[in-house]
Order: C-alpha cells, then structure tokens, then sequence
C-alpha cells in the first residue's frame, strides 16, 4: 500500500509542478526528486530503474540532438524566411494565411518534432498576423494544435513516437507510410474546423500594412535537414540508431556555426535542454513504478486485444483519455508496453491517442502549456472555454477519422 501511495504522489507532484512551474523551476528538479523516492520505498527496484535508463537513453540522445538541430535552424533564419514567405503570399488574406500556417506548421512539427513549432514558430505566427493586420487567435491556435495532431508523422515529431518506436518494431519509411494517411486525415478535419470555428475573424478584413521584403532562403540549412531527413530512412534501413543521423545533422550546422562565430559551446547546450532531458528520464521511471504498482493491472482491464477496428478505437480513446488525465508523456510511457503484445497496428493507436487528444485541455500536452506561456508573452490572452470547445470539436472527429484511416493503412499493409 505504501509502494503505491508514494508512486502515485510522486508522478501527481511531478506533473503539478510540470504544469505550475514553481519559481520558474526547470521540471527536473522536482522529477529528479520524485524518481529517488519511489527508489527509496523500493517501488522500484534499482536494477528495473537502469532498464528503464537504458530504454529512454537512445530516445533521449534524439531528442537532444534534434532541439539543436531545430535551433540551429533557427539562428540561419529558416523560420524568418518562413515567417515572411507567409505574409506574402497571403498578401493581406487571413484565410489564406490560415492555410499557409497549417501547411507550415505542419511540416515544422513532423520533420523538427512539436518543439520547434511551439518554441520557434509560434512567434513568428504572432509577428506575420501583426504584419498583416489580421487577428491572430485562428493562427495561433493552429500551431497549438499542429504542434500535436500534425506530429503522427514520423518518429521524431515528437517524443511518444520515439518512445514507442522501438516497440513498434517498425522501420523509419514504414512507420511514415503507415502514418501518412491518418496524420493527412486528422489536419483535413482540423482545418475544416478551425475555417466554421473562426469564420469571424477570417472574415475580418486585414489592415492594410506594407508586406516585409523578400527574406533570403537559408539553403544551407534546408539541404542538411533534408539530408538528416534522408539519414534517419537510411539508418533505420541499416539497423543503425537514427540518434546518430540527428546528432549528423546537428554536428554539421553547429560546426558551420561555430566556424562563423554565430553561436557558442554554451548556447549549443542551452539549446539541448539538459533539464528537460533529465526530466524526461526521471519520469520514466516514476511512471514505471506506478505502472507496476497498479496502474498497469488497471489498464490491462481496460485496454482491448488486438487490432480489429473497435480494438484500434479503444486504445485510441483510452490512450486519450489517460493523456488528458496524467499528460501524454506519462500516457506513452504506461501504455506501449501494454500494447506492443498486439503489434505496430496497437502502438500506433496509442499514439493517436496521445498526440490528438491533448488537444482537448491545457494540461494534455507540455508543448501546449508552453505555448500558452508564448501566447501570454505576445498579450494574446487564452481563453480556457474558447480552448476547450475548439477541442470539443475537433478531438473525437479527428480521432475517430483518423484511426479508420490508420486501420485502412494497416490493412492495406497486410499488418
């Protein structure tokens, strides 16, 4: 009872202050905490805790190589370029700029993962609706909610898939193909939505404003992602980490960087985020505690077998709900050993779930948090009841299309 107890305090304390961020305190410091303690009470064994370190270590090595390689982005300009590319072509239009930013985002988020669109394009959102003179909430909630839907696409978009990679047993380009169809699915629907839902302000005619000047493509930087892009498919292919394929393309821009004195040894590890890295770890194992101690038995009732289309729905929605309930990143992490029993088709619905679902509330996703804090910093105020009818609108529909969608692909398949 005891080992219970503290685990499920432990992961409730960890994802409060995930949340509220006391004193602006980096996650770890009281995730870091929290995974000792359940240690301590021999929720978890030290030997299960290296396991779980071992597993999330690749995932972890990825992601830090793939947030430098998104800031790196960033310093030659990419999302400037993108920024102004935008507002030209909507040429005062927002509707057209509505359309713009969710093919931008879009792509942002599945070849930079969700952290480059909430951290790195979000405000250039903000700065182009402001150029234009067109009220920015629709695009604003778009690379809110891109940064979540629009990350089903590939195994970097966003840290569940690459913790549920591996378990998939999937290779990088199949993993893509599989994925394509509900990942196109679930922004169709989203777009359809946020055009009725916001029809008012994209009704409202812009301010006439002069449009920026050309920005010059950084091609630099666009060849290496493309060429990281091509590395990740080849290193799947080859049975090589895709870690080393994102630490490459990393390597490649921070050198150049280096070279021209345009960043430093000490900004390209601030743009690791070492803490955040140290949370992600710290929470695998708290999770981990409260899936051997209850959790996981709960779920096991719960979760239905195999990968017919109602089974596929299930998990689909379980996974949803649980992330709205614990986070996503928990979500994952109690779910895909669960489900990998039942194949890619099982883990892939899980990832629906927790990649479409936080977009029903604020605390469903730590991207979405972070973006309210952007939100607040650009005097955008965000409204919880507007969030959530939005969400209300657009979650079970693009859930539910969406995992039809992934049916079909698995079927087409033969998985």
């Amino acid at each position: 009872m005891l080992v219970t107890s503290v685990s499920a305090l432990a992961l409730a304390v960890v994802l409060v202050c995930a949340v509220v961020r006391p004193f602006r305190l980096p996650e770890a410091v009281f995730a870091v905490p929290a995974a000792g303690a359940v240690l301590a009470v021999g929720a978890i064994t030290p030997e299960v805790a290296l396991q779980e370190a071992e597993r999330l270590g690749p995932v972890i090595g990825f992601l830090a190589a793939i947030l430098v390689l998104a800031k790196l982005c960033d310093d030659e300009g990419l999302f400037r370029a993108c920024g102004t590319w935008t507002a030209r072509w909507a040429d005062r239009r927002p509707r057209r700029l509505l359309g713009a930013v969710f093919a931008l985002a879009s792509l942002i988020t599945a070849v930079l993962s969700l952290d480059a669109t909430v951290v790195l394009l979000t405000p250039v959102v903000f700065v182009t609706a402001a150029r234009m003179g067109a009220r920015p909430a629709p695009h604003a909630y778009a690379s809110a909610h891109l940064s979540n839907t629009a990350s089903l696409l590939l195994p970097v978009s966003n840290l569940t898939n690459l913790l549920a990679f591996t378990a998939s047993g999937l290779g990088f380009t199949r993993f893509a193909l599989l994925m394509l169809l509900p990942w196109l699915t679930a922004i169709a629907i989203e777009y359809v939505v946020f055009r009725r839902f916001f029809a008012r302000d994209l009704a409202a005619p812009a301010t006439p404003v002069e449009l920026p000047p050309p920005a010059p493509v950084p091609l630099f930087a666009l060849l290496t992602v493309a060429a990281t892009l091509v590395g990740f498919a080849v290193a799947s292919a080859t049975g090589i980490d895709p870690a080393w394929a994102a630490a490459a393309g990393a390597a490649v821009l921070a050198v150049r960087a280096l070279a021209r004195r345009h960043t430093t040894p000490r900004a390209l590890a601030r743009s690791a985020a070492l803490p955040f890295l140290a949370f992600v770890l710290a929470l695998g194992v708290v999770v981990r505690a409260v899936v051997d101690n209850g959790l996981g038995a709960l779920l096991d009732h719960v979760l239905p077998d195999g990968t017919s289309l109602p089974a596929l729905l299930g998990i689909a929605v379980v996974a949803a709900v649980l992330a709205n309930l614990i986070n996503n990143l928990p979500a994952t992490l109690a779910l895909v050993p669960l489900v990998a029993a039942s194949g890619p088709g099982a883990v892939l619905a899980v990832l629906l779930g927790v990649n479409i679902g936080p977009n029903l509330t604020y605390a469903g996703s730590l991207a979405t948090l972070l973006w309210r804090r952007i939100a607040r910093e650009h005097e955008h105020p965000v409204s919880l009841g507007e969030f959530t009818r939005l969400g209300l609108l657009t979650v079970p529909a693009a859930l539910a299309a969406s995992t039809v969608a992934l049916w079909a692909s698995l079927r087409l398949a033969g998985l």
